[in-house]
């Protein structure tokens, strides 16, 4: 049966970089995006959308009305859409956040249920309450932080963090909305009988993301390196010790392409999706390989003070989903930030004005 695919935020990069892969593996499969267009350089999707023969419907998932005019026959939905900075909310009005990030998500339940379409919800690690993550026990090696194999807590290991991780504590406006909308979503499939995948995924990049300093840290990293800009190390010392693990569009679109295909397999569950301890990295690190790609070395500013919901390390324990689906992630760092430098070098002209 051919599938068709609604995708919220679909001209976002997480979204119409799915779109494309769907459109591109399964030609007969109609797929729309819809999208409110906020994100600065979300444009520029839309004529790689259309060339590839997927609809675009402008329009936002606040407001309920705007799924008025979509058909009611979807097979799935992709929820995609998000405020996705960790600091949103901090320094002014929540508002914006909790309506796209919550009510928002409320509401494409609500559609999908008027579809009894599947619902794939793509969350975040940031449900995670930040105080525990940074009383997890760490040992500090000359570029990075890392986990240690012994620890006091449940669902963290040498590994990274698991779905076994305990949530209660505050984790930041932005992971709240996410874990509340996960929340409603276990209700939706319990009491409506709605399919619903929950994916908590880590630090997401690749080609056509609109990196800025809150959210696409890897995209900013290799563009100011690239238009020879400065950068800062924030926090814990200044040091750029940082961790993060970094999993690339395209091997989370594998893992979505198996659970989209084998949907009644995941229904119902959590998972942790993220690059994993082997494609994790520093700041340090980070800058090392973008130094080696581009040739360039920037001034970076080293601040001591750490920032509102700051991480020492986040690492994605995939054992769960790399169990169940035999998934695993493919692309290296080097070949991540290859990727997007190359994107860069090829897109010059029309993304300086955006991420310079």
């Amino acid at each position: 049966m051919a599938f068709k695919i609604l995708i919220t935020g679909g001209a976002g990069f997480v979204g119409s970089s799915l779109a494309l892969k769907l459109k591109a593996a399964y030609p007969e499969y109609i797929v729309f995006v819809l999208d409110n267009l906020k994100r600065r350089g979300s444009e520029l999707n839309l004529p790689r959308l259309k060339e590839a023969g997927v609809s675009f419907v402008h329009g936002d998932i606040r407001n309920k009305g705007d799924f008025d005019a979509l058909d009611k026959d979807f097979t799935h939905i992709i929820e995609a859409s998000a405020e996705p900075s960790v600091l949103a909310g901090l320094n002014g009005s929540p508002d914006y956040l909790i309506d796209t990030n919550l009510n928002g998500t409320v509401n494409c339940l609500s559609f999908a249920r008027i579809c009894n379409a599947a619902f794939l919800f793509l969350s975040t690690s940031r449900v995670y309450p930040i105080r525990k993550l940074e009383d997890c026990s760490f040992e500090e090696k000359e570029t990075r932080f890392n986990f240690t194999a012994k620890q006091t807590v449940a669902g963290v290991s040498e590994k990274g963090i698991s779905e076994m991780f305990p949530l209660d504590g505050y984790r930041s406006l932005y992971g709240t909305t996410k874990l509340a909308s996960e929340l409603i979503i276990q209700e939706f499939n319990e009491f409506y009988g709605l399919k619903t995948i929950i994916n908590r995924c880590g630090v997401l990049t690749g080609p056509w993301q609109m990196g800025k300093v809150d959210q696409g840290v890897i995209v900013l990293w290799m563009a100011r390196h690239f238009w020879k800009q400065k950068l800062s190390y924030l926090g814990y010392g200044g040091e750029g010790k940082q961790v993060r693990d970094v999993l690339h569009v395209n091997d989370l679109f594998d893992i979505l392409d198996i659970q989209l295909h084998t949907f009644d397999k995941y229904n119902n569950q959590i998972f942790n999706i993220g690059g994993g301890i082997e494609t994790s990295l520093s700041l340090q690190e980070l800058t090392e390989y973008c130094q080696q790609i581009t040739g360039n070395t920037i001034p970076i500013e080293k601040v001591k003070e750490n920032r509102q919901a700051d991480l020492r390390i986040y690492v994605t324990d995939n054992t769960k989903i790399s169990a169940l689906s035999g998934w695993t992630p493919k692309t290296s760092c080097l070949e991540i930030l290859t990727d997007v430098y190359e994107w860069l070098k090829g897109n010059e002209h029309s993304l300086k004005e955006i991420l310079k």
